[in-house]
C-alpha cells in the first residue's frame, strides 16, 4: 500500500512555466492592483474590468506548459499516493499528468452564476459581460477572491491531517488560510519544503531545499525515494 504523499503548490511552481507569481514585489499582478480585480467589491464596481484581467489570465494559462516540477510530482505517483492542494487556478498539474489534485482557489478554465456557486461551467474562451448561466445571473470567474471564504479548505485539512508526507512547493506561506494546513500535518511525519526563498521561522522539523521548484525537483525525488 503506498504511503499519503500530500504536496501544498502555490505560484512559485508556475512562475518558472512563465505565468506571473500571485503578488509581486510592487504589489500589482499583471500591472493590476489586486483590490481592482480580485474582491467582490470589484466585482460589483466593475465587472468589465475583472472579466477582463481573467479573461487575459485564461489566455495566459492556455499558452502556458507544465515544467519539469509539475511533471516530477505526476511521476511521484509511481510510487506514493500522491494528493496535490494546489493554490494555483491553472490547470498544470492536470496537463503534467496528477491525478489527485484539489483546486483551493478555484480554476480558471471554469465560469460561476453570480448569485449560486453551484452552477459551474467549463470555460476555454472569454467571459463577457451579458453571458448568464441557466439562473439568468452573470457568468463570474470561478476563483476565490479575497475577502471571501475558502470552501475547499476543510477538505484540504482533512487530506493533509491523514498525511504519510508533507511536501511544500512554491509558495511564501504567506497566504491564509492555505498557509495554515502546514499546522494540520501530523508532527511526526516527514515534511519538506522547497522554495527559492525559504520563510526561515518555518524550519522546525522541515527538511528544506532553497532552489526554484525545477531545480529542486531532481534532489525532492531522491529524498522521497530513500524514505
Amino acid at each position: 500500500m503506498k504511503r499519503k504523499l500530500v504536496v501544498l503548490t502555490g505560484a512559485g511552481i508556475s512562475a518558472e512555466s512563465g505565468l506571473k507569481t500571485f503578488r509581486d514585489s510592487d504589489g500589482l499582478w499583471n500591472g493590476y492592483n489586486i483590490e481592482d480585480v480580485a474582491t467582490p467589491r470589484a466585482w460589483k464596481k466593475n465587472k468589465q474590468l475583472v472579466l477582463d484581467f481573467y479573461n487575459m489570465r485564461r489566455r495566459d494559462v492556455a499558452n502556458a506548459q507544465p515544467n519539469a516540477a509539475h511533471i516530477g510530482l505526476a511521476e511521484l505517483e509511481n510510487y506514493f499516493d500522491v494528493h496535490i492542494i494546489t493554490q494555483n487556478i491553472d490547470d498544470l498539474h492536470e496537463r503534467a499528468g496528477s491525478t489527485n489534485i484539489l483546486h483551493l482557489h478555484g480554476e480558471i478554465f471554469k465560469m460561476r452564476s453570480e448569485t449560486n456557486e453551484e452552477l459551474i461551467y467549463e470555460i476555454k474562451e472569454d467571459i463577457l459581460l451579458g453571458d448568464v448561466a441557466n439562473d439568468g445571473a452573470q457568468l463570474r470567474p470561478h476563483i476565490v477572491w479575497f475577502e471571501e471564504p475558502v470552501p475547499m479548505i476543510e477538505e484540504a485539512a482533512a487530506i493533509t491531517s491523514n498525511a504519510d508526507i508533507f511536501v511544500v512547493i512554491g509558495t511564501s506561506l504567506v497566504v491564509y488560510p492555505a498557509a495554515g494546513l502546514v499546522n494540520y500535518a501530523p508532527q511526526a511525519i516527514p515534511k519538506f519544503i522547497l522554495d527559492k526563498h525559504i520563510p526561515y521561522s518555518l524550519l522546525h522539523n522541515i527538511t528544506a531545499i532553497e532552489k526554484p521548484a525545477t531545480e529542486g525537483i531532481v534532489e525532492l525525488v531522491t529524498l522521497l525515494k530513500k524514505l
